[in-house]
């Protein structure tokens, strides 16, 4: 009787780990997703600028990373709609970046390399978020 006590508990444990790895995985990944996209803001600090035009470029450059910065804020207490919000952000991005890079490199392959980086992990946050909110409103057993 001891043994089968002692495998509910074992059972029962891994039970959180597997909760706090889907509840952190999304918000570390978009954390890492927009530190990412930051970094193409970096390409406002041209030469021939005075220091107010390079910042001023660098804030417009930084609107983006601001805007999933809110939009994360927000995702982070409202699981299925940021959710919804990061899957519709990747997904409805995906084809207007491949037909941008499409255009300026003319490959196909170079283009979906483009997509794999910048927006399929918002489709990833975005669908791990949602999966953490079913996760807490299913039932469990007791």
């Amino acid at each position: 009787m001891a043994n089968i006590y002692a495998m509910n508990i074992t059972a029962n444990q891994s039970e959180p780990t597997l909760s706090k790895v889907v509840y952190w995985t999304p918000r570390l990944l978009c954390i890492v997703a927009i530190l990412f996209i930051s970094l193409f803001s970096l390409d406002a600090f041209a030469s021939g600028l005075t220091l107010w035009q390079q910042l001023g470029a660098l804030f417009k450059h930084l609107v983006p990373s601001f805007v999933l910065i809110a939009l994360l804020v927000y995702a982070w207490h409202h699981e299925k709609s940021g959710g919804i919000i990061f899957l519709l952000i990747g997904l409805i991005s995906s084809p207007i970046i491949f037909n941008w890079n499409y255009r300026m490199n003319g490959s196909a392959w170079l283009s979906l390399g483009i997509i794999a980086t910048i927006t399929f992990p918002f489709i990833v946050v975005g669908v791990l978020f949602l999966f953490h909110h079913a996760m807490k409103r299913t039932p469990r057993e007791g």
